[in-house]
């Protein structure tokens, strides 16, 4: 078989993969203004959108037109805009606009191309559509990186075509494998896409618009092969797919930016009663959308958009086995007349034939006796209903797992399993006086728990992946014991949301007391405790736990201080347990952008050392007083800032000048020097969290040495290295370690 024909094969087997699926048509009513056009073919037009003046808020205007330029005989097609991006369908729910994204194609320099010829493009043909600044952005948690083509790497640019400053927001590369004897292709599998003539990537920055651009994997500038790139919907289904016709669907989303949403949940937008907004603080530019209230849906946009659900006709989503009365908001389920009971659980309902016999023949005793008994039999049913609700969210919440776990393994409390009767004493049933702090993530209340102070951790996740996340919270922290590690008492699955039982740490977070206002934080002497303390904490976690655990988000709002300042980790919801004789895990990506190893960023390979990358950070942080996130003013990242000024041995420019006033020179040179080792890009160069940990104990007993004014000092070369750990690799290479890829990764402010 001659190499032409095998790369015809593998491009049309691709091509199959890569189809479009069918543009759903949304069947709603009354979602448009009167007057206004609804439909566009077989999609539905709601307002905010609309194609008539007047019939749209700004920048949700779209053009529906006859294109039969494409061979589609003139049926109706919608576009955003001026009419350059195609709609596929709109949803109002999502705050979503699925798009017809065009490829870009890239013909290449070499011999080997077969994917036929197209037009060359640089960038998505809706990139420079959606305009900086307007209604829409990529949906970066819907939409990913895919390409196909023979040994390159595809980068997906922050800007536009030819913009100078442009920084790569993601990239994956393929590989194909040539037998020059053979005179064919070996294609060892493409359904996943893994690298194989194939590539796809995450995209974890929201743009309006992006470029790309494709290298040879061999070093030389441009590909030698042609390439094919695409955002696509994350969703796309690649195997029930016909034909690609050269582009594939991505999606959009948008938000309103013309109008604010007020603390109160109300906005000019927001048009429906039972209507409120929210702000979509994860998306590059400011706005917000509009949603119906819990027990409604609809269209929030328009008057009367948003109608009452009628739980009554879904019996498959809200339970009643007795009679269903639908309220506005709500249901009622009672028992049917002549019945008592538990009408949400089958069977619950019981028949009152026999009373009605025994009233009959007992006349007025009998009636006594009920009227005495009628409080009684009430109070029982709810406490019926009371206890058949915490069942079934102690079995949701995974509880008879962890009931398992306690019997089978000595090293778990027994009072690990906590009632909510318990809490709800501890807290005077979660009274708001009780609150100590809180977030986007949920509650904490302190409280009084058998003679102990305790903080108790009310989350506002509903989704059952956090759930999963909870649990694996509570199993490793319920075998973890050391004193600088938060001290987990128990836990509570008797609600929709389970609830942890911490030690009461009464002293907040080292990021509270280290980002202060005014010239004067932490002392240096608690700094080098603490970073030691926290050293220790990981390499227990590491090295000495009866199963390695790798915490993965090691960052100053995850260290608690108690009242004498000692460091307690904190937050092991995104923990991982790893076995004795694995070298890594591969894990779908976790942590806090500033603070994530760069590796782990770029190949999902877990180890122990991308905890280390996060400790190097934090250690930056101590020194600097700076977060994670500054960038200088030459859009250098804190990260790389401070390797080139560890490198060129000047850091007075940098170091925190509380520091500059309290420390002995040496020891701040050497502790720098170590966060550099720490942040090295590659995981190998890094010491081990115990290096790191004896490398503080070793600075913080050794005998004071004369100071000097820091300001005057610069490293030498040669310059002895600190005790435990070679610091030989700091050469002038650490200037530049980091290539404008880590340096923007490492410069997010994007949170977990």
């Amino acid at each position: 078989m001659s190499r032409r024909v095998a790369l015809f094969v593998a491009a049309a087997v691709v091509a199959s993969l890569l189809l479009p699926r069918p543009a759903a048509v949304v069947a709603v009513t009354d979602v448009a203004s009167p007057g206004c056009t609804n439909h566009c073919g077989n999609i539905s037009i709601p307002y905010p959108f609309g194609v008539e003046p007047g019939c749209y808020l700004p920048g949700f205007n779209v053009t529906c037109r006859n294109d039969s330029s494409v061979g589609h005989h003139g049926s109706p097609k919608l576009f955003l805009g001026d009419g350059t991006v195609e709609v596929l369908e709109i949803s109002i729910a999502n705050a979503t606009v699925r798009i017809n994204a065009s490829l870009a194609y890239f013909p290449g320099t070499g011999k080997n191309n077969f994917l036929g010829p197209k037009p060359i493009t640089t960038n998505a043909t809706w990139s420079g559509a959606l305009g900086k600044g307007g209604v829409y952005t990529l949906g970066w948690r819907s939409n990913r990186l895919f390409a196909i083509g023979c040994n390159v790497q595809v980068l997906l640019l922050e800007g536009g075509d030819g913009d100078p400053n442009n920084k790569t927001l993601s990239t994956c590369a393929t590989f194909c494998d040539w037998d020059e004897q053979e005179q064919s292709w070996s294609f060892p599998g493409i359904s996943d896409c893994s690298g194989i003539f194939c590539c796809q990537a995450n995209i974890l920055v929201e743009r309006s618009s992006y470029g790309f651009k494709v290298l040879s994997t061999n070093g030389v500038q441009g590909p030698t092969s042609e390439a094919m790139v695409w955002i696509v919907d994350s969703d796309l289904d690649f195997y029930e797919a016909a034909s690609s016709e050269g582009s594939l669907p991505a999606v959009l989303d948008w938000r309103i930016n013309h109008t604010t949403c007020h603390g109160n949940g109300s906005s000019a937008a927001c048009r429906s009663s039972h209507s409120f907004c929210e702000y979509m603080h994860y998306r590059l530019d400011e706005g917000h959308i509009c949603s119906c209230t819990s027990g409604y849906q609809g269209n929030p946009y328009i008057p009367n958009g948003c109608k009452d659900i009628d739980e009554c006709a879904h019996p498959e989503l809200h339970t009643c086995y007795g009679v269903c009365i639908n309220m506005p908001g709500t249901f009622h389920c009672r028992c049917k007349q002549g019945t008592y009971g538990d009408p949400f659980t089958k069977g619950g309902c019981s028949s009152l034939s026999v009373l009605k016999i025994g009233l009959a023949v007992g006349g007025g005793t009998v009636f006594l006796l009920l009227a005495i008994g009628a409080p009684f039999v009430a109070r029982k049913i709810k406490q019926h209903k009371v206890k058949k609700t915490k069942q079934r969210f102690f079995k949701q919440n995974h509880g008879l797992l962890l009931q398992q776990l306690v019997s089978q393994k000595s090293d778990i409390g027994e009072r690990m399993i906590i009632t909510l009767g318990e809490l709800e004493k501890a807290t005077n049933n979660f009274d708001p006086s009780h609150e100590v702090g809180g977030g986007g993530h949920g509650i904490v209340y302190k409280g009084l728990l058998d003679l102990q102070v305790v903080a108790i951790k009310k989350s506002k996740i509903i989704v059952q992946k956090e759930i999963d996340d909870f649990i694996n919270e509570v199993a490793i922290l319920s075998q973890i014991n050391h004193r600088n590690i938060v001290k987990l008492l128990g836990c509570c699955l008797e609600t929709e949301v389970p609830l942890l039982v911490y030690e009461f740490i009464s002293n907040g977070t080292l990021a509270h007391h280290l980002h202060v206002e005014g010239n004067i934080s932490l002392p240096w002497d608690d700094r080098m405790r603490i970073a030691l303390e926290t050293s220790k904490a990981l390499a227990y976690l590491h090295s000495a736990a009866s199963t390695p655990v790798l915490h993965r988000d090691i960052k100053s709002s995850n260290i608690l201080l108690d009242d004498n300042l000692t460091a307690k980790v904190s937050d092991f919801g995104a923990s991982r347990h790893i076995s004795i004789d694995q070298t890594g895990v591969t894990t779908a990506i976790q942590g806090t952008i500033g603070y994530l190893d760069p590796m782990y960023y770029y190949t999902s390979r877990l180890t122990d050392k991308s905890d280390v990358f996060s400790f190097g950070v934090l250690l930056i942080e101590l020194l600097t007083r700076k977060r994670p996130t500054v960038r200088t003013s030459d859009g250098d990242s804190l990260v790389s800032h401070f390797a080139s000024l560890v490198t060129e041995g000047d850091l007075v420019g940098i170091i925190d000048p509380q520091i500059m006033e309290e420390a002995e020179v040496e020891k701040v040179e050497e502790v720098a020097k170590l966060a550099a080792m720490c942040t090295k890009l590659n995981g190998e160069d890094r010491p081990t969290m115990r290096e790191v940990e004896m490398t503080l104990e070793n600075l913080r007993t050794t005998k004071k040495h004369t100071r000097h004014n820091i300001a005057t000092k610069r490293y030498e070369k040669d310059q002895t290295a600190a005790p435990y750990i070679s610091f030989e690799g700091l050469t002038m290479e650490a200037s530049r370690q980091y290539t404008m890829e880590e340096e923007m990764l490492l410069s997010g402010t994007y949170p977990r």
